[in-house]
């Protein structure tokens, strides 16, 4: 990964998220008929592998991104879909972490029933 600068991390976590709440969309629309319905849950992105101490790890914080109990960076329902469904939030959660590993961070998609 190169090195990064505060305003460039910025614009990933913008574009990550922006990525996401084109792919909820998209999907409400297409696969949900436009009506919140199915499965309840919850979905987040999470980076992996950067220390909360390090450089990197301050910056990720002063983007927004919260640390987790396993050390994870976390965004919770990135493509800030209002609905419940958890299919719609898992598509965000998977282009956000689609961006950031373009831009070599260890991320993942995570989800769960509610």
């Amino acid at each position: 990964m190169n090195i990064l600068v505060q305003e460039d991390l910025n614009a990933i976590v913008a574009e990550a998220c922006a990525a996401a709440q084109k792919a909820c969309s998209k999907f409400f629309i297409e696969k949900m008929n436009g009506q919140d319905q199915m499965c309840c849950g919850f979905a987040w992105v999470e980076i992996l592998g950067v220390k909360g101490n390090t450089k990197l790890g301050k910056m990720l914080k002063k983007a927004g991104l919260k640390q987790d109990y396993n050390k994870a960076f976390t965004i919770w329902n990135p493509g800030d879909y209002a609905g419940q469904n958890i299919d719609c939030k898992e598509e965000g959660a998977r282009a956000a972490a689609d961006v950031f590993r373009k831009y070599g961070f260890k991320s993942y998609a995570n989800s769960r029933l509610d």
